[in-house]
């Protein structure tokens, strides 16, 4: 189905972008995986590339700070010659400044928003040329419910996402005649390693604004990004998938 194709997840060394890198090198997608060289990430990210090929996979792992143009840049260059142009990019990575906008300072507003929404500005940028010369590509912004609903203390956040939605949704208009699809994943409450320590009080009054009742997992979110980069959504461009178990409709 995506034999011989080219991935670049960003964000990709660990949680939902590390789920989403293992599947489409389950089917025969080259990923390269995206991670920024700060602590132990870079350690993070060989032992994605290692997990992906133990599985007969094919994947390199590649530094760069999504939100430096220049940065992401160079990491273009590198995957061109390393793997070849990328024919699927995942807008995946992303971070958390949380607090109430009367303490948020500017520098986590400006943080966040660099991240999430310029850092997915840079990368389809970066990847246009090739996809254009081959007037093929599939990109996938990796959104959030708040983005639609909100949520106190994540004016940031929030912002970034619901962001991503309107930029998901222009792309898609300037993109279609060159045969690139653009859309949207917006997970909900996800069991990830933060939601893992959170206490039992705090998991059951998420689950309680869920219809299904339950936090999804990793996978669901994988699933949805892994049927838009396919063939099977090629006449779907501009929309977001919800994979929220009903918490927001």
């Amino acid at each position: 189905m995506l034999d011989g194709k080219i991935a670049l997840v960003t964000g990709a060394s660990s949680g939902i972008g590390r789920v989403i890198a293992n599947k489409l090198a389950g089917l025969g997608v080259k990923v390269a995986i995206n991670y920024i060289d700060i602590g132990d990430i870079k350690a993070d990210a060989e032992a994605t590339v290692a997990e992906i090929k133990a599985a007969g996979g094919e994947a390199a792992a590649f530094a760069a700070d999504v939100s430096s143009e220049e940065s992401v840049t160079a990491m273009i260059k590198e995957i061109n010659a390393e793997l070849g142009p990328v024919d699927i990019l995942v807008n995946n990575a992303g971070l958390t400044q949380d607090t109430l906008i009367m303490r948020m300072k500017v520098e986590q507003w400006e943080k966040v928003l660099d991240v999430n929404l310029k850092g997915a500005f840079i990368c389809t940028k970066a990847v246009l040329k090739g996809m254009m010369k081959s007037r093929y590509g599939k990109i996938v912004n990796i959104a959030s419910v708040v983005g639609f609903s909100g949520n106190a203390g994540q004016a940031n956040y929030s912002a970034s996402k619901a962001g991503l939605v309107g930029l998901t949704k222009t792309s898609a208009q300037e993109l279609a005649s060159r045969g690139i699809r653009v859309n949207a994943v917006a997970p909900g409450f996800i069991r990830t390693a933060m939601t893992e320590v959170l206490p039992e009080t705090v998991i059951d009054a998420m689950k309680a604004k869920i219809s299904l009742g339950t936090l999804g997992e990793p996978e669901d979110v994988a699933d949805a990004v892994v049927f838009l980069a396919s063939h099977e959504s090629d006449y779907i461009t501009g929309n977001t998938i919800h994979v929220n178990g009903g918490m927001y409709m």
